[in-house]
C-alpha cells in the first residue's frame, strides 16, 4: 500500500536527512534508498525531491558539491551538515510526539 503523497510531504525533509547520515549522496540516489528503505511504500518524485534539498540547501542543513556518480555520471552530492543533524534529531523527537498522540487518540474509545 503506497503512502498518501501528502503524508510524505510532511515527512520528507526528515527522511532525507536520515538519509545522508549514512553518507553523501545524489539526488536519485537518496529517492532510491527512501523508496528501498521503505519498500516501495514512499516514492519520491523528481517534483519533491529537489525543491527539498534546495530548501535544505537554504537552510544550511546540508552542503553540496558536484561529484560523479557510481555510472559516471556527473552529479550534485548532498552531505548532512552539523545544524542538520540538529534539525533531524528535532524533526525526529517532534514525529515521535504525534505518532504517539496519534496513537492515543485511534486508541480511545
Amino acid at each position: 500500500m503506497a503512502t498518501n503523497p501528502e503524508f510524505l510531504k510532511g515527512t520528507l525533509d526528515m527522511l532525507i536527512l536520515r538519509t545522508l547520515c549514512r553518507s553523501p549522496n545524489h539526488g536519485y540516489g537518496i529517492a532510491l534508498h527512501i523508496r528501498r528503505t521503505s519498500q516501495d511504500a514512499f516514492k519520491v518524485g523528481e517534483g519533491s525531491l529537489y525543491p527539498a534539498l534546495q530548501r535544505l540547501l537554504v537552510n544550511g542543513w546540508v552542503q553540496a558539491e558536484w561529484g560523479v556518480t557510481d555510472t559516471n555520471r556527473k552529479a550534485r552530492v548532498y552531505q548532512i551538515t552539523p545544524e542538520g543533524r540538529k534539525q533531524l534529531a528535532d524533526e525526529v523527537r517532534e514525529f515521535g510526539f504525534v505518532l504517539a498522540t496519534i496513537a492515543r487518540i485511534m486508541e480511545s474509545e
